[in-house]
């Protein structure tokens, strides 16, 4: 019996591996080119990255079906060895992700914040590689960018420019220079092979995703290449990420100016910047993990944790603009000038790479804020109510509340103040798994099942939940009062607009004095339990 559960699973192995030669031919076509020596890359690229995807997948299923044979489920052998298999594929994966490069790394990060679908061996994997060690484009080939597109190489458009770059990432690196009048800038250039091969990559990948699905049901991430597919000519386009930069800090100006002053985009010099080009203004700081350099300049951790949650609280709940990328790589903190208290100062937010952003129409957005303000006051009624406006369904409203707060359904509907805080201790990191195990099946359905815009606040959220992790080591009462007191006035604002009955008016006046009294009883819970800390008995 043994053997032939052995063989089923080579034969379905094969099955990829031939699904995958077969479509080396439409990845090509997809990505054709009038270009020669492009078309000539192509044909020898893509069936190469073919080729190392279907050996992958042959190897990491082969090794699972292979070293858990006959291996009893729950004993503590089988355990043993399903880690070192996660860890042995999670490398496979990695090493994978490194050789293609582009779109494969996009995936790769995706993989690292999956923290309720995959085992914590490829999170940690994903996450410790894929943000600080991308591949590198030559200086050959950055300055085969700069010939087409400003016709001239960076020694002569700039007085000093580093050849070696300051960061790499999955479509660009960003390398130090210094303007003919003196400015210090940094320079985003696009690695050369990403609109060639940008095209061929998606269509492997698409291939490789719904060949599994048809052999492995219960694996369904056609909608992150979905979202992959619409969201990747937005990225590569840099006058674009350029765009939203300015448009995000005009948003806080306009709609948030109580802490416009608080975040800031690198400005922009668009006169040479194209869409493979970005010249900003270079910025100085300490990386959102870095804690040791914000202690160095003054800052302390808890208040940077603070500022994040407020500022993609208000992005979600009242602008509707949302930068969905907030890894630790994207934002930095330094401290704002002449502005401390007792000796610490105060933190600014600077927002980098903001080529992914998602747009909330105001239904999607009053929904998602009044989900939120449900999930800070364990208001079980409406939290199933908005979970159904968003997509969830009534059969998985409680799955879905769980991946937003990571935490189970008995401590989300908790009446105590602090039901949402993650101490990030092994303890809430094994039963966090324990459920991603379980409950597989149920969040591959939930997650096929919701609206591609509320897939990336999901990521967002998982990005957001890393930093303040990073930051105080799991997260904290005030984060959630803070996403408790926007996510409430977001839902009342909406209310007012819509409502023009005197009565009506009253009963959302009554509801703002509810919550007002709701939020300051939290808030007089928090210091009591930081005043019970600090007492030395």
């Amino acid at each position: 019996m043994a053997a032939r559960s052995l063989w089923r699973s080579r034969a379905r192995v094969l099955a990829v591996v031939g699904t995958a030669a077969c479509g080396g031919a439409a990845g090509g076509a997809v990505a054709t080119s009038d270009d020669p020596a492009t078309a000539l890359k192509l044909c020898t690229v893509v069936p190469v990255r073919l080729a190392r995807n279907a050996a992958t997948a042959a190897s990491i299923a082969f090794d699972y079906q292979y070293s858990l044979l006959g291996l009893p489920e729950g004993s503590e052998e089988r355990s043993r060895v399903k880690h070192e298999v996660h860890l042995r594929s999670a490398l496979k994966l990695q090493e994978l992700c490194f050789k293609n490069g582009g779109i494969y790394i996009k995936l790769g990060q995706h993989i690292g914040q999956l923290e309720y679908l995959v085992p914590e061996e490829y999170v940690k994997t994903m996450r410790e590689s894929m943000l600080n060690k991308c591949p590198v484009s030559s200086y050959d080939q950055v300055c085969e960018v700069f010939k087409k597109e400003l016709g001239e190489t960076p020694d002569k458009i700039f007085t000093e420019f580093n050849p070696v770059p300051i960061a790499s990432a999955s479509l660009a690196q960003v390398h130090v220079a210094h303007t003919h009048d003196g400015r210090k800038v940094a320079v985003k250039v696009q690695h050369t092979h990403m609109t060639d091969t940008a095209a061929a990559d998606h269509a492997t990948v698409d291939l490789i995703v719904n060949t599994l699905h048809r052999i492995f049901p219960s694996f369904d991430y056609r909608w992150l290449v979905d979202e992959i597919h619409e969201s990747l000519p937005k990225e590569l386009d840099f006058l674009v990420e350029a765009k939203n930069s300015e448009k995000c800090m005009d948003n806080f100006r306009k709609l948030s100016p109580h802490i416009a002053d608080y975040v800031y985009a690198p400005k922009v010099y668009w006169n040479l910047s194209t869409s493979k080009l970005l010249m900003m203004e270079f910025m100085d700081g300490a990386q959102i993990n870095d804690v040791k350099t914000m202690r160095k300049l003054g800052i302390q951790p808890s208040e940077v944790s603070k500022l994040v949650s407020q500022t993609f609280a208000e992005m979600m709940f009242k602008h509707g603009f949302v930068h969905c990328d907030p890894h630790a790589a994207n934002l930095l903190v330094r401290p704002m000038p002449s502005r401390s208290v007792f000796g610490n100062k105060k933190p600014q937010l600077v927002l980098l790479d903001h080529g992914l952003y998602k747009e909330l129409d105001v239904s999607t957005r009053t929904n998602y804020a009044a989900l939120w303000k449900a999930l800070v006051f364990a208001d079980a009624k409406a939290i199933k109510e908005n979970s159904v406006k968003l997509g969830a369904g009534e059969d998985l409203c409680a799955l879905f509340a769980g991946i937003l707060t990571m935490r189970p359904w008995n401590r989300v509907i908790d009446p105590a103040v602090d039901h949402l805080v993650i101490q990030g201790s092994e303890s809430d990191r094994s039963e966090l798994q324990m459920y991603a195990s379980q409950y597989f099946s149920e969040i591959s359905e939930l997650l096929r099942r919701l609206p591609r815009v509320i897939l990336l606040m999901l990521k967002t959220n998982d990005c957001l939940r890393s930093v303040n992790n990073a930051l105080l080591q799991g997260s904290s009462l005030e984060t959630f009062l803070i996403i408790g007191k926007i996510s409430s006035e977001a839902v009342i604002e909406a209310k007012k607009y819509e409502t023009r009955s005197l009565l009506r008016r009253l009963s959302v006046w009554l509801e703002e004095i509810s919550v007002e009294a709701r939020l300051l009883g939290m808030q007089l819970a928090l210091w009591l339990l930081q005043l019970r800390k600090a007492l030395p008995w």
